[in-house]
């Protein structure tokens, strides 16, 4: 339950920040980010995400400090940090991310399978570093509105078509014709 609760938060973190820019100061919008520190840290066994719930807690506790928008604009800038060490961790010491989770639906997954599982896992870390780079370059020099619009946006429109691509691929190389 928690995992899910800061998974929904994650997600609409950017248009909340971005909406209550017009209502609060950015020290009473770090409260949103202490949220999701918490509820982080609630919703994983990983100690990985533990940290990264630290970071988000760390980065409140500068908004409300400093009264700065900067450190709730970097919050995606973290998820998309932490996702990379996740995929590339799971790269060097497998099974991957990606193989985990298709062998949720087939468990006795052949060798092929495994290969390409990698592949995949390998283009995901690299869109974390693009869409966590991007996620920076709109903290640091984009409006508000366009900080907004990427991150609670186009980030996951982006993601969505990564996975819809990634399916149809997947279909190709189920049934053995080249993609």
């Amino acid at each position: 339950m928690w995992a899910a609760l800061a998974a929904l938060v994650t997600l609409a973190y950017p248009l909340a920040v971005y909406w209550g820019l017009g209502h609060w100061e950015p020290k009473y919008l770090a409260g949103l980010l202490l949220l999701v520190a918490l509820l982080r840290s609630f919703g994983s066994r990983d100690p990985l995400w533990r940290v990264a719930a630290l970071g988000a807690a760390l980065l409140a506790g500068v908004s409300v400090v400093g009264n700065a928008l900067l450190p709730l604009k970097l919050y995606p800038v973290l998820v998309n940090a932490v996702l990379f060490i996740v995929f590339v961790y799971s790269l060097r010491h497998p099974p991957t991310i990606i193989e985990r989770l298709a062998r949720l639906q087939e468990p006795n997954l052949p060798e092929s399978g495994v290969r390409y599982t990698r592949k995949v896992t390998i283009v995901w870390s690299i869109f974390f570093v693009v869409n966590g780079s991007i996620a920076l370059g709109t903290s640091l020099f984009a409006s508000d509105a366009t900080w907004a619009l990427y991150n609670g946006l186009i980030a996951y429109g982006l993601m969505g078509l990564l996975f819809a691509v990634e399916w149809l691929v997947r279909q190709r190389v189920r049934r053995g014709t080249p993609s």
